[in-house]
C-alpha cells in the first residue's frame, strides 16, 4: 500500500478501538455509580452485612475503569498519530506539529533564512520526537553538517527503520500526557549532581530510631508508660532537624526528575524489545544495557522508591513517618540509586534521543518514497550536482524543479516573484536535509560536505539601531568568516547589497563574490540590478549568469519558475505597479 493507504487503514482501525473502549468506559462508569447507589441503600436500611459486596465491586471496577481509561487515551493518541501523518501527506501539516521555535537563533548563519524552525518549518515537518532530547538532536542535525561516514551510517539506520510504523507509533503514544516530554538538562542535573546524603551514620541512626520508636510504642501499649516514647520522638525530631537541608534537597531533586524518568523507562522498554542489524542502531541498542540489566528495570526500581516517597503525603503515612523514619530511609535508597546509576543516565538519554531522531528521519523517508538519499562526494573540490531539485516545503504538485551543476557561483537575475529567492531556499534546504542524513527533494543529488551561509531574510533592527544594509553586511561578514573553517562554504545571497546605490553595489558585490570564490566557496547570488550581472562575465568561468523570467498573457503576469542561462532581458516592475492601479 502507499503511505496514504497504510495510514488511512491504520487510522480506521485505531478509531474503531477507541470507540469500543469509549463505550466500555461509559459502561464501567455507570456500573460504579450503580454500586455506589446500592451501597447507599444498604447503609440507609442498616443492613451492614451486605455492604461488603457493593464496596468490593466498586473498587474492583475502579481499578479496571482506570485501566480502560489509559487504554482509551493511548488509542486516541494513536489515532492522532495517523491523523498527523495523513495531514503531512496531504500538505495540511503546517501548525499541527512541534515547531521548534525554541531553537530559533538570529545569529545562526542559515536557520532563519531556510525556515528550519517555526510554523511551517522543516523541523515541524520532520520531527516525531516525544522527548526534548530527541528534539535537541534533530535540531542539531539540521543546524550542523555531518561527516560523510556519519551520514552513511544514518542512511543504513533510516532504511532499516523506514518500514517500522509500529515502532514510531508506540514511541508517539508513550507517557502520561502526549505533550509531557523528557527535559534532559533537568534530569541530568539531578542524575550527575553531587551526593546529598553521603553520611555513613545516617542510615544506621534512622533504623535504630525507628526500632526504638516501635519498641517505645509497644511499651506504652502494654505497660501504659509514655516517657520512653516521648523521649524517642524528641530525639527523632532533633535528628530530622539536623538533616533537614540535605534531606529536602535530595527529595526535591528526585521528585523533579521522577516524571522524566518514568517516560524514559517506557521508551527504553519499547526499544529493548527491538532487534536491529545496522551498525548505528546496534550500537545505540547496546548503549542501553547496563551490567547485563535492562535500563528500564533499573529505572522502574527507582520508580518504586519514588512511589514510596510520594506516599508520605498520605494522611496515615504522615502520622507514621516521624516514628519509623520513613522519609529519610526512602530518600537514602533514592540517593544510593543515584550514586550507582546516575552516571549511566546520560548515555540512556542520548541513545533514546538519537533513536527518536533517526525514527523521525525514517518516518520522513517513508512518507516521501520518491525522495532519494544523496550521494556524498569528497570534500574538495566543493560542488553540487542536482537533477530536478525542488523545495521540500512546497507541495509536490506545486513545486517546480530545476537542474543544477554548481562548482562556482551562479548570478541569478530575474523579475519580481519569478522564483529567484525560492531557488536559493530550495538548494539550501536540500543541502540541510542531505547533510542531516535525510532523503532530498530531487530526482538525484550529488554534493560534497558544505557549511551554509545565507543572507536571504535580513531585516533592520530598531533595538540594535541597525539598518537593513548594515544587518546585511554583518551577515556577509559572518559568511566570509565561515570560509576559515574546515568545510567549504555554500553561500546563498539574495538581492546582494540591496540597500545601497547601484555604483557601490556593483563594486562591493563583485568584491564580496570574488573573495568568497578565492576562499574556496561556491554559491548563488540573486539581484534585480543588472549591473551586478557583470560579475558573471568578469569572474568567468567560475561565475555564470542565469535567470528566471515572466510572461504577460491577457494582461496577467505568469511565471514558469524555470532557470535559464544568461541575463534576464526584461523586467516586470512597471507592469506590476500598473496592475495594482498605480499610474506609471
Amino acid at each position: 500500500m502507499t503511505p496514504s493507504e497504510e495510514y488511512s487503514s491504520r487510522l480506521k482501525a485505531r478509531r474503531a478501538v477507541e470507540a469500543g473502549l469509549a463505550e466500555r468506559h461509559i459502561l464501567l462508569g455507570n456500573l460504579r455509580l450503580a454500586c455506589a447507589v446500592a451501597a447507599a441503600i444498604i447503609v440507609w436500611r442498616g443492613e451492614w452485612m451486605w455492604l461488603v459486596a457493593p464496596v468490593a465491586a466498586f473498587f474492583a471496577l475502579a481499578v479496571y475503569h482506570e485501566t480502560v481509561e489509559r487504554r482509551c487515551l493511548r488509542a486516541r493518541r494513536a489515532s492522532r498519530f495517523f491523523e498527523l501523518g495523513l495531514a503531512r501527506l496531504e500538505d495540511r501539516w503546517s501548525g499541527l506539529g512541534e515547531t521548534g521555535e525554541r531553537f530559533l537563533d538570529p545569529d545562526h548563519p542559515y536557520a532563519g533564512d531556510l525556515d528550519l524552525f517555526g510554523k511551517g518549518s522543516l523541523f515541524e515537518l520532520i520531527s516525531l520526537a516525544r522527548t526534548r532530547a530527541g528534539e535537541n538532536i534533530i535540531a542539531n542535525w539540521l543546524r550542523t553538517p555531518s561527516s560523510a561516514a556519519e551520514l552513511r551510517q544514518r542512511h543504513e539506520a533510516i532504511d532499516e527503520l523506514r518500514p517500522r510504523i509500529e515502532l514510531r507509533e508506540d514511541l508517539a503514544v508513550l507517557g502520561q500526557d502526549v505533550r509531557v516530554g523528557l527535559h534532559p538538562n533537568r534530569l541530568l542535573h539531578w542524575a550527575e549532581g553531587p551526593a546529598l546524603l553521603r553520611m555513613p551514620w545516617l542510615r544506621p541512626v534512622a533504623i535504630v530510631l525507628a526500632v526504638l520508636a516501635l519498641t517505645a510504642a509497644a511499651v506504652w501499649e502494654i505497660y501504659g508508660e509514655r516517657v520512653f516514647l516521648v523521649a524517642v520522638v524528641l530525639v527523632e525530631i532533633l535528628f530530622l532537624y539536623v538533616i533537614r537541608h540535605p534531606l529536602d534537597a535530595a527529595i526535591n531533586g528526585a521528585e523533579h526528575a521522577a516524571n522524566d524518568l518514568k517516560l524514559l523507562a517506557e521508551i527504553m522498554q519499547r526499544l529493548e524489545s527491538e532487534q536491529f542489524t545496522s551498525p548505528r542502531l546496534v550500537a545505540m541498542r547496546a548503549a542501553l544495557d547496563t551490567d547485563g540489566h535492562k535500563p528500564s528495570e533499573r529505572i522502574r526500581e527507582l520508580a518504586r522508591w519514588m512511589d514510596m516517597l510520594e506516599s508520605r503525603r498520605n494522611i496515615v503515612m504522615a502520622i507514621i513517618n516521624p516514628l519509623v523514619m520513613w522519609v529519610p530511609q526512602v530518600a537514602i535508597q533514592v540517593e544510593n540509586w543515584r550514586e550507582r546509576y546516575g552516571a549511566m543516565v546520560r548515555p540512556w538519554v542520548v541513545a533514546v534521543g538519537e533513536m527518536e531522531a533517526i525514527c523521525s528521519l525514517a518516518g520522513y523517508a517513508y512518507e516521501h518514497p520518491a525522495d532519494p538519499f544523496p550521494e556524498i562526494l569528497p570534500t574538495h573540490p566543493p560542488r553540487i550536482e542536482a537533477e530536478a531539485i525542488g523545495h521540500p516545503l512546497i507541495p509536490v504538485g506545486k513545486a517546480v524543479c530545476n537542474d543544477l551543476n554548481l562548482d562556482g557561483v551562479f548570478v541569478i537575475s530575474g523579475s519580481n516573484m519569478s522564483g529567484k529567492s525560492t531557488m536559493l531556499r530550495a538548494v539550501g534546504t536540500n543541502v540541510v536535509l542531505a547533510l542531516a542524513g535525510a532523503p532530498v527533494r530531487a530526482k538525484s543529488l550529488r554534493l560534497s560536505p558544505l557549511q551554509i551561509g545565507a543572507s536571504i531574510r535580513i531585516n533592520d533592527s530598531l533595538q540594535a539601531g541597525n539598518s537593513r544594509f548594515y544587518a546585511e553586511i554583518l551577515r556577509v561578514r559572518l559568511i566570509v568568516d565561515l570560509t576559515t573553517r574546515e568545510l567549504p562554504v555554500l553561500f546563498l545571497l539574495d538581492e546582494l547589497l540591496h540597500g545601497t546605490n547601484s555604483h557601490d553595489r556593483a563594486i562591493g558585490g563583485e568584491g564580496v563574490v570574488k573573495a568568497l570564490l578565492e576562499a574556496g566557496a561556491i554559491g548563488m547570488v540573486t539581484t534585480h540590478d543588472l549591473t551586478l550581472a557583470r560579475i558573471g562575465d568578469s569572474l568567468a568561468p567560475r561565475a555564470r549568469n542565469v535567470h528566471f523570467e515572466d510572461h504577460l498573457e491577457a494582461g496577467k503576469m505568469t511565471f514558469d519558475y524555470k532557470m535559464r542561462p544568461g541575463v534576464v532581458t526584461k523586467s516586470n516592475a512597471l507592469e506590476l505597479m500598473r496592475s495594482v492601479g498605480l499610474k506609471v
